[in-house]
């Protein structure tokens, strides 16, 4: 199972969807994601993948294709000051 499939079976079951009605395009306002399911959705994430996500990171994921390409950085080692720089479209380093 590749991470886009891993991060739909999540937000899948965190939200009590069908997973075939999880789209990588969806947004999380498409899905009925407020900020406490994001809260949640965060946490089941990084219990899943062994990983700690910046806050920075975590406030700029939006859509599910963001979660599974800021995932995708993290799990191939990418720099993750890298990630949040990016995730805020700034190009500022990361506060950690």
């Amino acid at each position: 199972m590749d991470v886009g499939e891993k991060v739909i079976e999540i937000i899948a079951r965190e939200q009590h969807l069908d997973p075939s009605g999880v789209s990588i395009d969806a947004t999380f306002e498409e899905l009925g994601i407020d900020s406490l399911d994001g809260v949640n959705i965060l946490f089941a994430l990084e219990e899943e993948f062994k990983i700690d996500i910046p806050d920075s990171v975590a406030q700029n994921m939006k859509s599910v294709r963001q979660v599974v390409d800021s995932l995708t950085r993290v799990v191939e080692g990418k720099d993750i000051s890298d990630l949040a720089a990016m995730a805020k479209g700034s190009g500022q380093a990361a506060r950690n």
